[in-house]
């Protein structure tokens, strides 16, 4: 039971020991520690607080993103959409112009199958006039191998022209 019930002298130097301690942990250890905890919890705190406006700056940036992306959908379709206005005018005008230059091309055409018809026209004319000359004049040249036959020709067309 000795070990149980203390004496008086290990109470007091116990107690002598325990305030020493204490003095000398409150003078020296004491402070240094509650700063370096202060100090902790306010890091702690400062990285709560950064990490908040982190996730608030995350959020926004994120709803930023989102309107962009909105925004370059909107600017691709208006793109697209200009895009297929301006191909579906080229066509036309591609169409028009094909259908102009055929036009003018038969156009054309018809002007010189007209003309060629009246070179050929022309040139037949001229072949049957020489053709009309040659014969009247063989026929001519038979009926005047007769002397006869010429002064009762030129008598009958000296009676149908008639003086002035």
């Amino acid at each position: 039971m000795d070990l149980v019930t203390p004496q008086l002298g290990l109470v007091v130097w116990t107690t002598i020991c325990f305030a020493i301690l204490l003095f000398l942990l409150g003078k020296y250890a004491w402070k240094p520690i509650l700063t370096a905890v202060s100090e902790r919890e306010n890091s702690i705190e400062s990285a709560l607080l950064k990490a908040e406006a982190v996730r608030e700056e995350m959020a926004r940036l994120t709803t930023e993103n989102e309107a962009l992306l909105k925004q370059a959908r909107a600017e691709r379709d208006s793109i697209l959409a200009e895009a297929t206005k301006v191909k579906n005018q080229i066509i036309h005008e591609a169409k028009d112009a094909a259908q102009k230059e055929g036009a003018r091309q038969i156009e054309m055409a018809r002007v010189e199958i007209n003309n060629q018809k009246a070179i050929a026209m022309a040139d037949v004319k001229n072949q049957v006039a020489s053709l009309s000359i040659e014969i009247a004049e063989k026929v001519l040249r038979k009926q005047f191998e007769d002397s006869k036959k010429q002064d009762e020709l030129v008598k009958e067309l000296l009676k149908e022209v008639k003086l002035s």
